[in-house]
């Protein structure tokens, strides 16, 4: 297994954000529940060039919480217990702020 995976061009690796089963309260919480589609980024790649050969870095950085699609994203196994995506930037939907 890798240690460590840096992104080519213009991709970002996000670790899934898995949704508490139950509230602070101990109310447990139906498996049917919406489900936020978020995730941390945990690595982006240099960034993509334009026609000219200047770079076009990567907006995203290293723990921005973002909005995934619901579909999509390459499934990466870097580690048994976590689940990464691999997505390029610009399908990724948001970035969410507190």
């Amino acid at each position: 297994m890798a240690k460590r995976l840096i992104p080519s061009l213009n991709r970002v690796l996000v670790e899934k954000l898995v949704q508490p089963k139950k509230t602070p309260g101990g109310i447990l919480l139906p498996e049917t529940s919406k489900q936020l589609n978020s995730g941390k980024v945990v690595a982006v790649g240099p960034g993509e060039r334009d026609k000219d050969g200047k770079l076009i870095p990567v907006s995203l950085k290293e723990g921005d919480t973002v909005l995934l699609p619901e579909y999509g994203g390459l499934e990466v196994k870097l580690a048994p217990e976590k689940e990464y995506l691999l997505f390029r930037e610009h399908d990724i939907l948001g970035t969410l702020v507190d």
